[in-house]
């Protein structure tokens, strides 16, 4: 099966990355309205063998079944294309994918939550891997 996609940033392990990025939002200096939060970006390739396996209406069924009702108070999805490079043949693979961005909220269960998305992305559509970043940044709403 595919992996997802690879990040420009690297894939980071969420434990991993909570525990750094939560690190750092103790030194950020927000302004204004803007509070330090963490953003986790999942990256969800598209691919499934050599074909689009997963449809805008599986896309969205996931979506409505899965990511929503973890992240109720909102996320932002954007179109993409992933690219990676197969292990075996060596050769850059490039697949239609998603990108989801949520600022999280500070639960104590914020990473279970996006363990159990990226388990239910993997086990639905057959994939190796879903690519998580999880980072400090300021932000308001």
């Amino acid at each position: 099966m595919r992996v997802a996609v690879t990040c420009v940033l690297g894939v980071v392990a969420v434990a991993a990355a909570t525990q750094t990025a939560a690190a750092r939002t103790t030194v950020l200096s927000c302004h204004g309205a803007q509070k330090p939060k963490l953003v986790a970006e999942l990256l969800f390739g598209r691919d499934i063998g050599k074909r689009v396996g997963v449809s805008e209406a599986a896309w969205s069924h996931f979506v409505a079944r899965e990511i929503t009702p973890r992240f109720p108070d909102g996320l932002t999805i954007v179109d993409a294309t992933g690219q990676w490079r197969d292990r075996v043949s060596g050769r850059i693979v490039r697949e239609p994918s998603k990108l989801v961005m949520i600022v999280l909220a500070s639960n104590t269960d914020d990473q279970a939550r996006l363990e159990a998305v990226v388990s239910a992305y993997k086990h639905r559509f057959h994939q190796q891997s879903v690519g998580v970043v999880v980072q400090s940044a300021c932000a308001s709403f």
